[in-house]
């Protein structure tokens, strides 16, 4: 059975999504970035998974309300137990047909686990293209960098 790496979601963006400048809440943003990268962790691993990490959120520009809304979010690198998953956002306004914009763009990182939420290991993913060895690249040094970040956080939350 070939597993698929990717999957998308699209909706509208809703009233009850605005902050009071009269964008989409970033919050709301994230919280779709989870569902959709969960999503595809879950589909790719074949059992439930959880978040350990979410980093780099850059927003490029805001959502409307009305906009077509897209997220696409993809595997591009698998540990044992581990999978970083690359959500990128887009917004479109349907009115005027323009093509999608992307307005964010984040890694997050989720382990599958067993029902006693212990690590099980995941089908490992392969990358096919030069397109994905780059991304495969890329969350190689997002893991390095984390390292580092990891470790001068260190300095400030051992008691």
């Amino acid at each position: 059975m070939i597993k698929e790496n990717s999957i998308s979601f699209q909706f509208l963006a809703e009233p009850t999504d605005v902050n009071f400048g009269g964008n989409v809440h970033g919050g709301a943003v994230m919280k779709w970035i989870d569902q959709v990268s969960f999503a595809c962790a879950t589909n790719w691993s074949g059992t439930y998974c959880v978040t350990i990490y979410v980093g780099g959120i850059r927003f490029h520009q805001p959502i409307k309300i009305g906009d077509l809304v897209k997220l696409d979010a993809r595997v591009i690198y698998t540990g044992r137990t581990s999978m970083h998953i690359m959500v990128d956002v887009m917004r479109k306004n349907i009115r005027s047909q323009n093509k999608f914009a992307k307005t964010t763009h984040c890694i997050i990182v989720f382990v599958a686990v067993n029902e006693e939420g212990l690590p099980v290991e995941i089908p490992v993913w392969k990358p096919a293209t030069l397109y994905d060895i780059k991304l495969e690249t890329y969350a190689k040094k997002l893991m390095d960098m984390r390292k580092d970040i990891e470790q001068e956080m260190s300095l400030f939350t051992d008691s």
